[in-house]
């Protein structure tokens, strides 16, 4: 089991909540971002079921993301690992039940029983409650949103001396727009990925390597006039895969670029 764990910044360290998620500030701007995979912790009942050590599932997680949602006034950063409940899934594909829902890897040491997943699936649900609420008052507030959904990914699967992967099929941030009306919200997007290429000489496509998951098409289907969700994957250039370790400067950068992309993204909102 794992009942916490430990988050590197500068000065220190500090010892992640128990707490499901954490939902912190206000919509003073029409800007939410979120990191739903930042999460490491699991239920102990979970954690006596997993087979995949706690080193795999830290390369698969998204560790530190959260930090990447310090740009905006409301954020929500989720300490329990996709592992236990994928909120970037649909409902029915939360819980992971096979390898081929893992990338393969068996994550179950024997099937989990209904009661475990149930739980798993109610605080699915309590979290999506709690994102409609939130989504609908910033809409309420300022007539749209942007949502800025936060993610990372590998790029060096074959091991920690292994080769990058080919930099033309693995952007340095990729934006996936794959559900959104791309013809309503072009002058967010576009004007987004123009923010953060000029700010640092970033490498940002559209669609690369994601078009984007659950949690963005959850919002184009329940805010379709005032929602519009950038689903962000950002390369793990600034956090080695294998062993987690940050390059603070260089996440420092990316903070950097996102928050210089934020006023011209929000005046871009069609509402």
């Amino acid at each position: 089991m794992v009942s916490g764990w430990l988050h590197r910044r500068r000065g220190g360290y500090k010892l992640a909540t128990m707490d499901f998620a954490t939902f912190e500030g206000v919509p003073e701007l029409p800007l939410v971002a979120t990191a739903i995979h930042h999460g490491h912790d699991v239920r102990p009942e979970v954690g006596e079921l997993l087979a995949i050590d706690a080193a795999t599932r830290l390369r698969e997680e998204d560790p530190r993301t959260g930090a990447l949602t310090t740009v905006a006034p409301a954020r929500v950063v989720v300490h329990r690992s996709r592992f236990e409940v994928d909120l970037n899934r649909p409902r029915d594909r939360a819980v992971y039940r096979t390898p081929a829902d893992a990338w393969g890897l068996e994550a179950w040491r024997e099937p989990p029983p209904d009661e475990l997943v149930a739980e798993s699936l109610r605080l699915y649900d309590d979290w999506y409650r709690r994102m409609h609420d939130l989504l609908s008052d910033t809409a309420r507030r300022h007539g749209g949103f942007v949502l800025l959904d936060v993610h990372s990914y590998n790029h060096r699967r074959e091991g920690p001396g292994a080769a990058a992967a080919d930099l033309l099929d693995n952007p340095e941030v990729n934006v996936g727009t794959g559900s959104m009306d791309r013809d309503r919200w072009a002058p967010v997007v576009d004007g987004f990925m123009k923010a953060l290429r000029a700010h640092g000489g970033l490498d940002v496509r559209e669609n690369v390597r994601f078009r984007g998951g659950h949690l963005s098409r959850w919002v184009h289907e329940n805010f379709p006039a005032t929602g519009c969700a950038l689903a962000l994957e950002f390369k793990k250039t600034w956090i080695d895969e294998w062993t987690v370790e940050v390059d603070d400067d260089h996440l420092d950068r990316l903070v950097a670029a996102l928050r210089h992309a934020v006023p011209g993204t929000l005046a871009a909102l069609p509402v």
